[in-house]
């Protein structure tokens, strides 16, 4: 019997070294059933039910996760409150998640000590806590599960909403896919772009005059808040209201959801207001998109998927917003129409729902390639093509892709220029008398390009006549 202890003993310190391993180099799939083991044999240790609650955590199961680091915070594990908070914003329990951070901030002030992690996460806590109050009564239809890196196929907008593309599909470059958004006309593009030493993506917009794309347009500061990503836009049809996304400081996930308003007089936007819960989660949540013509709405998220995956939300926008009553629905049940866990729970209308999922399948059967949408062409003021196999006329497509080719190379130009002139506009002297001649040649050059541009348009638009 002493040999068979000692031999649990010792199997039982090499699993426990080699589950610390894994777990300091962020290997939690592989070191949670080491850790199991070991906090279901001794479930008073302290540290065994920070690190298996660690790993339930970090491989995607929050609520696993939770009772292990309540109790892992009850023995005083080093940080365990971070982990705790950060499981509880997961789940909503946000009041639970600001009372815990609140007391671990003030055991350290104590000590004359700070944690800008805990502070932060703090303020998403309160933000969560904040947003939880008034989350808006919005009926969810339909929801699906897709592949992220190509996801913006799968929104069936009608025409009248504009053209969602990626700048890959646009542009043609094969390491970009952030998304753009095209007018309805085909006249202005929103597009997320990293600018010459950013790594950050900024929100620009392009626009077409007599025929003519100007040169990129760096949206204002307030959408482009410094240090963070903006991305996903949509204009609605009053060509006022945007929808993008942002993950800077005041977002409560990743990715939140924001929406601004463009004010034509002084061509200024009114300051980015979060849309709240459910549409904003302590996920990435992105891509909001409207539909006025069908009453349907969209957004993506990645709230528990796995990786490379996201979920798409179809929703019957509201006219006014209306927000269920935090003080008369249960706290549990609250949190989980706040996660959408179930999209029937937002069903309280059996009749819009029927309609809307009719307008859905309409929509889904209407909209030319809805899934394989591979640009964005208008051939004429009733026309917009979106794949080659839409062309009638075989020298027609073939043209097009001859302008696709000149378009490319007209667009990367801009682009270049952009850089040349925001490099001169920040140079020295010296510099900038270099620079002078360089933008000289690349204003000719863009403007060769964009002759060609227009003419090989016009000739895919005669031939398809």
């Amino acid at each position: 019997m002493l040999w068979l202890s000692i031999t649990a003993i010792t199997l039982s310190a090499q699993s426990l070294t080699e589950a610390r391993k894994l777990y300091a180099d962020g290997n939690y799939a592989e070191a949670k059933p080491a850790f199991e083991k070991l906090v279901k044999a001794t479930p008073t240790n302290a540290n065994y039910n920070l690190w298996y609650g660690v790993c339930a955590l970090r491989t995607g199961d929050a609520s696993e996760a939770l009772p292990y680091l309540q109790t892992a915070v009850k023995r005083k594990a080093q940080d365990s409150q971070l982990f705790l908070a950060e499981a509880c914003n997961k789940l909503y329990f946000f009041e639970e998640a600001v009372n815990t951070l609140e007391t671990y901030i003030a055991d350290l002030q104590k000590h004359r000590k700070t944690s800008p992690e805990a502070e932060k996460l703090l303020e998403k806590s309160r933000n969560g806590l904040r947003m939880i109050r008034g989350v808006e009564q919005v009926m969810v239809i339909d929801s699906i599960v897709v592949d992220k890196a190509d996801f913006v196929r799968h929104y069936c907008l009608g025409t009248d909403a504009g053209n969602l593309l990626t700048t890959r599909q646009f542009f043609g470059r094969e390491d970009d896919g952030n998304a753009l958004f095209m007018t309805e006309l085909g006249d202005k593009l929103y597009y997320s772009q990293a600018l010459p030493n950013d790594s950050t993506l900024s929100l620009l917009m392009v626009h077409k005059l007599g025929g003519q794309w100007s040169d990129p347009t760096i949206l204002p500061d307030n959408i482009n808040e410094a240090g963070s990503n903006s991305a996903y836009p949509f204009v609605m049809p009053d060509g006022i209201t945007m929808y993008f996304a942002q993950d800077g400081e005041e977002s409560f996930g990743g990715y939140d959801i924001y929406v601004t308003r463009h004010d034509p007089e002084d061509d200024t936007y009114f300051t980015p207001e979060n849309i709240g819960m459910p549409f904003n989660s302590p996920f990435n949540d992105y891509m909001y998109a409207i539909d006025e013509f069908n009453n349907l709405g969209w957004f993506a998220s990645d709230r528990y998927q796995p990786e490379g995956k996201v979920c798409i939300y179809v929703f019957i926008p509201n006219e006014t917003k209306s927000v269920y009553s935090f003080e008369n629905t249960e706290a549990k049940k609250l949190a989980k129409l706040a996660q959408l866990h179930a999209i029937s729970d937002t069903w309280f209308n059996q009749t819009e729902l029927r309609d809307a999922q009719k307008r859905l399948t309409a929509l889904g059967s209407e909209v030319t390639g809805a899934s394989t949408r591979e640009f964005a062409f208008v051939v004429n003021d009733n026309q917009t093509y979106y794949q080659l196999s839409d062309f009638k006329s075989t020298q027609a497509r073939e043209a097009y892709l001859r302008y696709q080719e000149v378009e490319k190379a007209y667009i990367d130009q801009l682009m270049k220029l952009m850089q040349y002139r925001e490099q001169y506009a920040t140079g020295n002297v010296s510099f900038k008398e270099q620079l002078s001649s360089i933008i000289l040649q690349a204003e000719q050059r863009e403007q060769e390009l964009y002759e060609q541009t227009r003419e090989a348009a016009k000739e895919v638009r005669r031939l398809e006549k």
